[in-house]
């Protein structure tokens, strides 16, 4: 018990950080931090909304499995939960959570501030997912949670596209922000399930990428807000 403890202790240290390094970023500027402390605050409540809307499409797909959906393939059946029921919900929520922070304030922010944000939300809401997989899971799986963190990832290519959108003042580019990591996170929680798995056991490899690709898009992040300081498009006010 002390021992898993502890390991999720540490498997939560590089989000905690995360969310410094980008809190600490702006240290004198007001507005972001208040930015700052209401997307955290706006990633914990996330849970909630996520959690209603995910066991409502369960029950609709429940409803469908015993009526329409009764000859389909077990695994046609698990596709649409990883991506409905567990991609789409959280990604949507997360998504709105974001245009709640900037609506109407938007224009004392930066491309590089919106993306921040959007990075805190995922971050933050993953923190809290992390408590209930916590229960029984293995210290490995833990800290391949803790490490890979899938949340700031998404959250990193949500939150560029959403900000570059703002940015030139196109739609497209807030739409290919909800997209992009619904289908990254769907294809993620897809290739974790037994169904797929149970195909073959070479297609571990799809996960294994998958988690790989959430290592890449952290090098990605921490790339980003170091060069974003020489670009001006990243720090002028938005529009």
């Amino acid at each position: 018990m002390i021992i898993s403890i502890l390991v999720f202790i540490l498997s939560i240290i590089p989000s905690v950080l995360i969310i410094k390094k980008l809190r600490d970023r702006k240290k004198d500027d007001t507005s972001y931090l208040k930015g700052c402390t209401e997307t955290t605050k706006k990633g914990v409540i996330s849970i909630f909304p996520i959690v209603g809307i995910s066991a409502l499409f369960a029950l609709t797909l429940r409803i469908l499995q015993m009526t329409v959906l009764t000859s389909v393939n077990t695994i046609f059946i698990k596709l649409i939960y990883t991506f409905v029921v567990l991609a789409f919900s959280e990604e949507l929520v997360k998504y709105f959570m974001l245009k709640a922070v900037l609506k109407k304030k938007y224009n004392a922010f930066t491309w590089a501030d919106v993306t921040a944000f959007m990075i805190i939300i995922g971050t933050t809401f993953g923190l809290v997912e992390d408590i209930p997989y916590a229960i029984g899971a293995s210290p490995i799986v833990m800290l391949i949670r803790g490490f890979t963190i899938g949340h700031a990832g998404y959250g990193f290519v949500m939150g560029w596209f959403y900000g570059k959108g703002l940015y030139e003042n196109k739609k497209r580019y807030r739409i290919i922000a909800f997209v992009v990591p619904f289908m990254l996170h769907g294809i993620y929680d897809f290739s974790l399930s037994e169904e797929f798995l149970a195909i073959n056991d070479n297609l571990a490899i799809v996960g294994l990428a998958l988690a790989v690709l959430d290592i890449i898009l952290l090098v990605f992040l921490i790339r980003f807000f170091k060069h974003s300081k020489n670009h001006d498009k990243y720090n002028v006010s938005l529009i």
